[in-house]
């Protein structure tokens, strides 16, 4: 490499390398990009046509492209998407996940990312041992790969197709703790690879150590950058702090052998939901919230088209008996974990309605990390190729047949289905929040010196005006609601009553560590907190 840094210190006239470097691989590089930019961007157009999911056109498009038509070889690097795409993916989502409703919705999302993985790897591990006749640590690296879901095809989709946010907020936490999961299975599957045995006890242990110990450190970072970034008012400053943490809390957690992606998460839940509340400016906030949409966008991009280059269908064909077994055995594995555990939830938790339940069972869509795992597999392991292959396929049908038919799904369940009132409420909602967000903003420009106060107060009527209609419509829209004249419109209302029910469970929680409050007084007013939240509709 260093031929290409060092330049010779001769006149400019006589220096030979500028024009070899013309032709050298940096350009070659480049040209590379460019093209897949390009097709990336027709890939855009095509399917903002056609109506189907962005990645699923990506892998589409990707299948054709081999090196045979490209001058370099190109295909995805494990310890690239590991160690950078990620935590750029984990810590996007994670800062744009707010705790309240994750907290709201933490019993299904632990069932799911917990149980309900193990569960599917099991029942995909057993079915591949003995429909395949393979040893069983091979098959338990199929089992844990594929137990994982892609973050990115499911919320694709959410953003196209309107879905009740309790839905969406169950399938961001789930895969958000799944993609952790499966990287702390994996690597555990691996020890017992290189040592040759792992009790239960120890695997527990080990197991409670990494994620445990991933999520202290997370939370550490998370909370040592939240006074630095206060201190910053410069955005893209903020902005390297942000890529810092996310990217240096990944490998802290890898260096201490913590699983890193809990770490990560944990540090981008706190500093989405603690530090970027706190910008000093609007301007800030949507520079930090734009530039990390725009590299989960970007990262996604590269990832699903390498995804299509690195699968080849004609390899894949050889071995379609083995891939459909594993596709089968990935279904029903899903099928059972979705469906048993959430049909008991109904015990402790607010049900999860069956429409539901099939959008998450078809939801079990594999992407970049599955196909990552799988590349990183020890090449000493006998039968490696054969799991890239079966992985590879499995990933392949994922992508493109569930994820073309998801949303369809979602339209024929009519989960997305809202009234005109609610259509017309929300949007009064819209307008209120960004109006008063506006006069909190020019609030701050007249403290500051930079708004003088004639032009402020025009400014501040004028969005008043809308405050003041937003404010009495909805308020006709809540008389109506009381009087039980809106009986299937009041989901709006009832993720306000949700946040404020939450809150007083927060503070007595709160109050019960700290003692000030004993316990005897405290459980039965938390008991009927319970009560009422069971009570509230999905929203």
């Amino acid at each position: 490499m260093m031929n290409w840094i060092l330049v010779q210190q001769t006149p400019l006239g006589n220096n030979p390398s500028l024009e070899s470097q013309a032709t050298g691989p940096v350009p070659e590089i480049v040209i590379i990009l460019i093209v897949l930019l390009m097709i990336a961007t027709v890939v855009a157009l095509v399917t903002q046509r056609l109506r189907i999911p962005y990645v699923a056109g990506l892998v589409l498009a990707g299948l054709p492209i081999t090196t045979d038509l490209l001058s370099r070889q190109l295909g995805l690097d494990p310890s690239l998407v590991l160690n950078l795409f990620l935590p750029i993916l984990i810590f996007e989502a994670a800062i744009n996940t707010d705790i309240s409703r994750l907290r709201s919705t933490f019993k299904p999302i632990a069932l799911l990312a917990s149980l309900g993985s193990i569960l599917s790897a099991a029942i995909i591990a057993a079915l591949v041992k003995f429909g395949l006749g393979i040893a069983w640590i091979p098959a338990l690296l199929i089992g844990v790969i594929l137990a994982s879901t892609d973050t990115v095809s499911m919320i694709a989709v959410f953003k196209d197709i309107r879905v009740p946010s309790r839905l969406s907020t169950i399938v961001e936490g789930e895969t958000l703790f799944n993609d952790a999961a499966a990287l702390v299975s994996f690597n555990l599957i691996l020890i017992v690879y290189a040592t040759g045995s792992l009790t239960v006890a120890e695997g527990v242990k080990e197991l409670l150590t990494v994620a445990l110990g991933g999520g202290l450190v997370g939370a550490i970072s998370g909370y040592l950058s939240l006074p630095i970034f206060i201190r910053l008012h410069d955005p893209l400053s903020s902005l390297l702090l942000t890529v810092a943490l996310a990217l240096g809390t990944f490998q802290v957690g890898q260096f201490l052998g913590v699983s890193g992606a809990v770490a990560v998460v944990i540090a981008g839940l706190i500093f989405g939901n603690l530090g970027l509340p706190r910008s000093s400016s609007a301007s800030d906030h949507i520079t930090l919230v734009s530039f990390w949409d725009y590299a989960g966008f970007g990262v996604n991009t590269f990832i699903f088209l390498l995804i299509g280059i690195e699968i080849n269908p004609v390899m894949l064909w050889g071995s379609l008996p083995s891939i459909l077994l594993v596709i089968l055995a990935c279904q029903l594995g899903r099928a059972l974990s979705v469906y048993s555990l959430l049909a008991g939830l109904q015990f402790f938790d607010r049900p999860v309605p069956l429409r539901w339940q099939h959008v998450l069972f078809l939801g079990n869509i594999k992407g970049s990390l599955s196909m990552a795992l799988a590349l990183s597999i020890p090449l000493a392991l006998p039968g490696r190729n054969d799991i890239i292959e079966l992985v590879f396929g499995t990933v392949l049908f994922s992508l493109v047949g569930q994820g073309l038919s998801l949303p369809w799904l979602i339209k024929r369940l009519k989960i997305s289905r809202v009234s005109e009132v609610t259509e017309q409420s929300g949007k009064l909602q819209v307008q209120l929040i960004a109006a008063k967000a506006a006069q909190d903003e020019l609030d701050s420009l007249l403290k500051s010196g930079v708004l003088p106060k004639a032009i402020y107060e025009e400014l501040w009527a004028s969005y008043q005006a809308r405050v003041a209609e937003s404010e009495r419509v909805l308020r006709d829209f809540y008389n109506q609601y009381r009087a039980g004249q809106l009986k299937s419109d009041r989901s709006g209302l009832e993720a306000i009553r949700r946040r404020l029910l939450l809150a007083e469970k927060g503070a007595m929680n709160d109050a019960l560590r700290k003692r000030i409050v004993p316990e005897d007084l405290v459980q039965p007013y938390i008991k009927d907190l319970d009560e009422k939240l069971l009570s509230l509709e999905d929203d």
